[in-house]
């Protein structure tokens, strides 16, 4: 753990990682504090990829599950004016520090958002959300249904709904409650090459590690859609 420097649209993200962070009531470590490589494949994709089919400029974008926030701190590079960055209230520190560290503070913000809870979501009500970016939420299917619920809270008709996950085994069925819940699933194309830098001119993952990972769109219920090739 510690500091990392992301390359990102020719403009480097200061990424603090903290270890020490852990749960009150368990005392197991926070992993979401760490930066996982699924937001670093989401990072890239939608500064190389996404940008070509959204325009990220004055956009508002939501964050869940933001953990060390990457996604959501490369949109305001991409010129979103608006980024909102979600995590339970512990990790809500480091998401203030990583957004102070790379001066972004005029365009993001960091709120608490528990996925599920009718009182925490009540907070977006006045949000107008263009675009929810999320990585690497389908690890617990247990958790699926508090996500759906809060995607279907704080999204409008528009809102675009990006997401990249590594592919687990566990993976499809995580999506498969989500596409019970309405939502159809799309595995989106993606060329990416591990061409975000750490710091140090090299990789963030060799190139070989990157077809354990996708990028997927969440389309909302009730619209026509296919369902991803990994859900079967």
């Amino acid at each position: 753990m510690g500091v990392r420097e992301i390359q990102v649209a020719d403009t480097t993200l200061v990424i603090h990682e903290l270890e020490d962070v852990c749960d009150s009531v368990t005392g197991r470590v926070l992993t979401g504090s760490w930066l996982w490589n699924s937001s670093l494949v989401l990072s890239e994709w939608i500064a190389t990829q996404g940008r070509l089919t959204f325009d990220f400029q004055d956009k508002t974008v939501l964050e869940l599950g933001a953990g060390a926030g990457l996604p959501g701190l490369t949109a305001a590079l991409l010129g979103a004016s608006r980024v909102v960055l979600t995590d339970i209230e512990t990790l809500l520190p480091g998401l203030i520090n990583n957004v102070e560290v790379n001066g972004l503070g005029d365009r993001v913000e960091v709120r608490q958002l528990v996925w599920g809870s009718d009182e925490s979501s009540s907070e977006f009500d006045g949000f107008d959300f263009d675009l929810v970016l999320m990585s690497d939420v389908f690890f617990d299917m247990e958790e699926m249904a508090a996500l759906a619920k809060t995607l279907k809270k704080v999204r409008r008709k528009e809102t675009v709904v990006w997401a990249a996950s590594e592919v687990r085994p566990w993976t499809g069925e995580c999506l498969n409650v989500l596409v019970s819940e309405g939502f159809g699933v799309v595995e989106l194309p993606s060329q990416l090459g591990g061409s975000s830098g750490s710091g140090n001119g090299n990789s963030f993952m060799e190139e070989d590690s990157l077809d354990m990972f996708a990028v997927f769109l969440l389309l909302p219920p009730n619209e026509d859609s296919h369902v991803a090739a990994i859900c079967n």
